[in-house]
């Protein structure tokens, strides 16, 4: 069996993490900085695998499904905080959510029901129109 050296694999995965960082600090996109954090995890799995297979241990490929499902659970929640972030903004730019800072929020009066609980949590609050 032809093997790859450990060196190519490592230089492979450093590579990969550093596109993945070059692609989280250089895009204004919260969904390209999503991807590139992708890339990064990706990385890491890659150079969990090369160490495992140096050893011809299943340790790396162990590592690496836990984090694949690390990566999913980021991927459900980044994603739902992209689509929140869009509705609200109406941009996926980085800056957006920072310039947010909640002043333009006002909670309303009765927030409650006739039977004294949240009846429904998504009008808690309401954003003015402006005039």
């Amino acid at each position: 069996m032809i093997s790859i050296p450990m060196e190519h694999g490592f230089t492979a995965a450093a590579a990969l993490f550093a596109l993945g960082v070059a692609g989280v600090l250089i895009r204004r996109n919260i969904l390209f900085v999503l991807l590139s954090l992708e890339v990064m995890l990706n990385a890491a799995g890659f150079a969990f695998i090369v160490a495992g297979a140096r050893w011809l241990q299943p340790d790396g490929q162990v590592a690496f499904i836990f984090l694949l499902a690390i990566a999913a659970a980021e991927v459900a929640i980044g994603l739902a905080l992209i689509l929140r972030v869009y509705a609200r903004c109406g941009s996926l730019d980085v800056d957006c959510p920072s310039k947010m800072k909640g002043c333009d929020v006002t909670y309303l009066a009765d927030p409650y029901g006739p039977l004294g609980r949240i009846s429904d949590p998504g009008h808690l609050w309401e954003t003015p129109v402006p005039t």
